[in-house]
């Protein structure tokens, strides 16, 4: 019988806690703290994001029936949930934010050579938001409608493992062009994005910095045809061509060519008419990268669904920020995981086994790799897959 470590500790260990110090130091995040440290912190808040908590009283309880492991689990302070919601509600959300960062670049260096559809050499990023909504009484410091609160989750996903990249997490009221002006554009990078980042001096900006976008165009884009390329109409092209601005506002923020390609969606039945900077990529090609676009839509889905981030465990800004901060880091050492385990298993399912192991004392590739647990097709097929 092995009589080692519990997985959730050695889950814990694939995470760089010296990294963490720092982040804790650089925030001062231990200074006063007697008892239940930073560390103490985000075990608690990542186990109540893989085991899917509900409330503070629940982490209590969950965690204080364990009691005599939760020291070989690596939580060393005692846990009640006022101390932890007094942790939320002070502590500086950024200490979360920068260790989600790290984390970030270690999962990017495990994904960099995964296939994500297309052979390209450039690295393709997704950028859109997703609204989470909040009740107004609760959260006034987030009021979005008359009636209502929200928080958006502002976020630029590196199509090559689905690894979120950059994120900022603001009111409902900040328009998502505006998350545009925060991002540090990478030379030769392929940003994709939706109609509502249209802004052509930012769009422009973007250009100057030498990275290529791919969005799509408004009905009221007034451009004016320099040159037409040949296309295939049977693979649902409709044409290729070089343009220029031709409204007022348009051409003095963007003064460059553009090229707009029309493509004929058979599966919707819709017209889409794409612009972008990128004048060496087939047309196809182009047409492929937006409809990879959907990508940011599962993620979003995918942690609403199976993270907690839409119900929260306080009710200031700093305890939402550092909730939505430890779900990205729970999602992210799952990640690291899977890649290092070299595991074949969705994400769902190795988040439905930690879920129910973290505290048995089992090497954790056995538990996430056991043949007696199975899985019934006919409600896998309905789950999102990001990790495949």
């Amino acid at each position: 019988m092995y009589t080692g470590r519990t997985i959730f500790s050695q889950l814990m260990d694939m995470m760089p806690m010296y990294e963490f110090g720092k982040c804790v130091e650089r925030y001062r995040g231990n200074y006063k703290v007697k008892s239940f440290s930073c560390r103490d912190q985000l075990f608690c808040m990542i186990f109540a994001q893989l085991t899917y908590r509900e409330s503070l009283r629940d982490i209590e309880a969950c965690l204080r029936s364990m009691s005599d492991r939760l020291y070989h689990m690596g939580i060393r302070g005692r846990v009640s949930r006022n101390t932890l919601a007094n942790a939320n509600e002070k502590r500086d959300w950024r200490i979360y934010a920068d260790f989600a960062q790290i984390l970030i670049g270690i999962a990017r260096e495990l994904y960099a050579d995964d296939d994500f559809g297309l052979e390209l050499d450039n690295t393709v990023y997704a950028l859109d938001s997703s609204t989470i909504d909040l009740c107004l009484t609760l959260f006034p410091w987030a009021r979005f409608r008359k009636t209502k609160s929200a928080v958006k989750l502002h976020t630029l996903l590196d199509l090559r493992g689905n690894i979120p990249t950059f994120i900022s997490v603001t009111d409902g009221r900040v328009h998502d062009v505006n998350i545009l002006d925060e991002l540090i554009v990478e030379s030769g990078s392929i940003y994709v994005m939706d109609r509502g980042y249209l802004d052509f001096a930012r769009l422009y900006s973007v250009d100057q910095s030498g990275a290529f976008f791919v969005t799509r165009a408004k009905s009221n884009t007034k451009v004016r045809r320099q040159y037409s390329r040949e296309v295939d109409k049977s693979c649902g092209l409709r044409c290729d061509q070089t343009v220029v601005l031709t409204g007022y506002y348009a051409k003095r923020d963007y003064c460059g060519q553009l090229r707009r390609i029309k493509y004929y969606d058979l599966e919707t039945e819709k017209l889409l008419v794409f612009l972008t900077n990128n004048f060496t990529l087939d047309a196809l090609t182009i047409a492929q990268l937006y409809k990879l676009r959907w990508q940011i839509e599962l993620f979003f889905k995918w942690i609403k669904q199976h993270l907690r981030i839409k119900a929260f465990f306080g009710t200031s800004k700093n305890a939402v920020k550092t909730q939505i901060w430890t779900a990205i880091s729970a999602y992210l050492v799952v990640a690291i995981a899977k890649k290092r385990l070299d595991l074949e298993t969705s994400l769902y399912t190795i988040l439905q086994i930690l879920s129910v192991t973290l505290f048995e004392k089992s090497p954790v590739l056995k538990a996430l790799t056991a043949n007696s647990y199975g899985c019934d097709s006919s409600n896998s097929d309905k789950q999102l897959e990001l990790f495949t």
